[in-house]
């Protein structure tokens, strides 16, 4: 007789993912074993599993349609992301920040950015004040071993910048960024964004993120949920600035505020976690000053 208890349910899931269910429990040192812990047992999947034969449509016969090809590029990207989905417990915490600073500040710098030739945008004070706050919270600058046993913790600080592009989404990396100073950041978004559109990035421009930002701002939505980039822990969405209207005392005031989406890993971070970090962020984009020291 086993020396653990799982669920019919459970047990008929765990075969279905080929998961030794008493294994498992030896592993976990566990007398119970629920459907929510099969996936510490199951190896690494390159899709999620289960029966998508339902999915085998013949679309013709309810009118006309056209073919498009997947890009190779496209499809490893669809199976990564389908990937991340299905194994992550991902939750996404919602916030915003004051952006009258930055923007001020950036209109007074206008002149010497001309004379750089730097286009100075706000990505440029995300990406400083991400790679500060990675520096705060070491547990998001983080990856996750494949079987969940190991927690790696990064001593660098990499800020990947997610970029739309004809041929699909691509993810150069700055590195070093908390070494960096804005007019720096600002060059180098502006140069691997024109590589990812003439698909020029190299290989060692890829890849080793220590997180991600998704910046959809210049086209728009007031808030989404990024999926998170593995085997990075979390990853930053930025949505369109919007006017908020602030009291001050029983004054009424507009206030430019950008939404923030942090998308994170429930394995290794927790809400309360996820909510100061990006409380953290929020003061630093409240005052570019911080992103000068």
């Amino acid at each position: 007789m086993a020396d653990f208890i799982a669920s019919p349910a459970t047990r008929r899931l765990a075969r279905e993912k080929g998961v030794e269910i008493e294994a498992l429990a030896k592993k976990l040192g566990r007398k119970t074993i629920g459907a929510e812990d099969l996936d510490s047992g199951a190896a690494p999947a390159s899709a999620p599993s289960g029966d998508t034969s339902y999915w085998d449509v013949d679309h013709s016969q309810y009118g006309d349609v056209t073919e498009e090809p997947m890009s190779r590029f496209a499809q490893v990207a669809a199976r990564n992301l389908a990937a991340a989905q299905a194994l992550i417990p991902a939750v996404t915490h919602h916030d915003r920040a004051d952006v009258s600073a930055i923007e001020a500040f950036r209109q007074s710098l206008k002149s010497e950015a001309m004379a750089r030739g730097v286009k100075l945008t706000a990505l440029a004070f995300h990406v400083a004040a991400l790679a500060r706050c990675l520096k705060a919270f070491p547990r998001f600058n983080a990856s996750l071993s494949a079987d969940g046993d190991t927690l790696y913790l990064k001593t660098y600080v990499h800020i990947g910048i997610a970029v739309d592009t004809p041929h699909g989404l691509m993810v150069p990396v700055i590195r070093n960024a908390d070494r960096k100073g804005l007019w720096q950041i600002g060059a180098e978004i502006a140069d691997l964004a024109a590589k990812a559109q003439a698909r020029k990035v190299k290989p060692d421009e890829m890849g080793g993120a220590s997180m991600t930002i998704t910046n959809l701002g210049g086209i728009g939505g007031t808030a989404f949920t990024p999926i998170v980039n593995p085997p990075e822990v979390a990853i930053l969405g930025i949505t369109r600035t919007e006017t908020v209207t602030v009291w001050d005392g029983d004054t009424p005031r507009p206030v430019p505020m950008v939404p923030l989406d942090l998308s994170y890993d429930h394995r290794v971070i927790n809400g309360a976690d996820a909510a100061r970090f990006l409380a953290h962020y929020a003061k630093l984009i409240g005052d570019p000053r911080n992103m000068l020291i």
